[in-house]
């Protein structure tokens, strides 16, 4: 009886620390949206210094092109396009958010949608829990139909 008692006492308190860990990166993933729509120059800060940062290019004939980005070269482009994107007040809506127990951490998926445009674009990131207790994004895919990007790929 006490092994029984034991077993579920730790199956409950470890799911309820997977509900925790999962509620807590949502609440990460929700301040991200909103450093990102304010234009937040903490942004940058979100990012794992290993972070895989990835443009899903889609070119006008459909065909996907993955462009891969340091993190330094993200973070430069971050900077750069924040202050583009304030005076254009450009934001993203991000909806059909899934999340995911991934072995790195946590998958968000969703679809993001351009306040300039008519479409919504495929978006994911892996967020991990810091030993530290910080939530970082240590990988990112988003797809784009800017073209510029291709001037990126290898």
């Amino acid at each position: 009886m006490k092994k029984l008692l034991l077993t579920l006492f730790i199956l409950v308190f470890g799911l309820s620390v997977f509900a925790a860990d999962r509620e807590d990166a949502l609440a990460f993933f929700n301040s991200y949206v909103t450093a990102s729509n304010t234009y937040s120059t903490t942004l940058p800060n979100l990012y794992s210094d290993s972070a895989k940062i990835v443009r899903q290019v889609i070119k006008p004939d459909g065909k996907l092109v993955n462009v891969p980005f340091t993190i330094d070269t993200y973070r430069s482009q971050m900077k750069f396009s924040g202050k583009l994107a304030k005076m254009k007040k450009y934001t993203n809506a991000y909806s059909e958010v899934k999340i995911s127990k991934v072995p790195n951490g946590y998958k968000i998926e969703s679809l993001r949608k351009p306040s300039l445009s008519d479409y919504k674009l495929k978006s994911s990131m892996v967020v991990q829990k810091q030993p530290n207790g910080k939530w970082l994004i240590v990988e990112e895919l988003m797809q784009t139909k800017e073209q510029i990007f291709l001037k990126y790929a290898k």
